[in-house]
């Protein structure tokens, strides 16, 4: 598949932040505040580098909040869609919300609103259309949970171990991918469902299905817990 450009974000907002209470008790985790600006703005301006002209976030826990944030629906030019989940979806089903939003030929880039990195996600892109997949995650050789296998080819064999295919690496999922149109069409509307299961399926049906590229340069927090937060806080980061 020749490269084209990914010209949508999908950030995923509507998170609860429950871990992160009492500070998310009225505010959505992605706008809690790091180094003097929320969180959400740094996979903003990380999906702006690399040519990202719109962005779609969904929102559930005070979603009035984003409209506070971002009163023009706007992040440095680019325009913000909010998607309100007024029952909290996960993630497949909250990509499966906004699929009215994307255009039958194209793909998206998913990011999780609670990550802070500035790994190269160029390379995933390249990777995506090198592989032909209508799915393809980026990955970490190392960190808190190493539970996405790929095999020796690269593309993921298991996920939360459910499939016992321990491959020839384990990985953590990044929380970033590259979804297109097409995946969609396997997502229920309205199901509350995490992306993880759909992707097991869709590995039974053909195991060269998922890509997969462990990209370890650079830097990933995952913004889980309090003491995370506040330990970034206080780096100065």
């Amino acid at each position: 598949m020749k490269n084209k450009p990914i010209n949508t974000a999908f950030i995923l907002g509507a998170g609860l932040g429950t871990r992160l209470r009492p500070l998310t008790e009225n505010t959505p985790k992605p706008l809690l505040e790091i180094g003097g600006r929320p969180i959400i703005t740094y996979a903003m301006a990380h999906l702006r580098a690399i040519g990202v002209k719109r962005f779609i976030v969904n929102t559930h826990h005070c979603a009035e909040k984003y409209k506070e944030a971002f009163p023009d629906s706007s992040w440095q030019g680019i325009s913000i869609k909010f998607r309100y989940e007024p029952v909290l979806l996960d993630t497949a089903g909250g990509i499966k919300n906004i699929e009215d939003l994307i255009t039958d030929d194209e793909r998206i880039i998913v990011y999780n609103g609670d990550i802070i990195t500035n790994m190269p996600i160029e390379l995933l892109i390249r990777k995506h259309f090198e592989v032909n997949t209508s799915v393809t995650l980026a990955l970490r050789s190392t960190g808190p949970l190493l539970n996405v296998n790929v095999d020796k080819d690269g593309f993921v064999c298991d996920m939360r171990h459910i499939l016992k295919n321990q491959g020839v690496k384990s990985c953590l999922f990044a929380g970033i991918y590259i979804v297109e149109k097409s995946f969609l069409k396997r997502l229920t509307a309205g199901k509350i469902e995490s992306i993880v299961f759909p992707l097991v399926d869709m590995i039974k049906e053909n195991p060269r299905s998922v890509g997969g590229i462990v990209i370890d340069d650079g830097c990933w927090y995952d913004v889980g817990t309090i003491e995370k937060y506040n330990k970034l806080n206080q780096a100065g980061f």
